[in-house]
């Protein structure tokens, strides 16, 4: 029996390369409402569809800041 080699889990990286692929990796969406519209984007933010999972979980109120508009 030949014996196979394995790659090891674990990944060494420095914190600012880790922060800076997360950075690159998750959404800010802009938050802008006023009227129905607003109630459904503070609905989508809330913990029953939890956009956290996605990496869209804070949102935004300058466009400066954001990288998704939300109309």
């Amino acid at each position: 029996m030949a014996r196979e080699t394995v790659e090891p889990v674990i990944k060494f990286a420095l914190l600012e390369e880790v922060l800076n692929l997360a950075r690159a990796n998750s959404l800010w969406p802009m938050t802008f409402g006023l009227a129905c519209c607003a109630i459904e984007m503070m609905a989508a933010g809330a913990s029953r569809f939890d956009l956290d999972r996605f990496g869209a979980g804070v949102f935004r109120p300058s466009p400066r800041q954001s990288d998704l508009m939300i109309v």
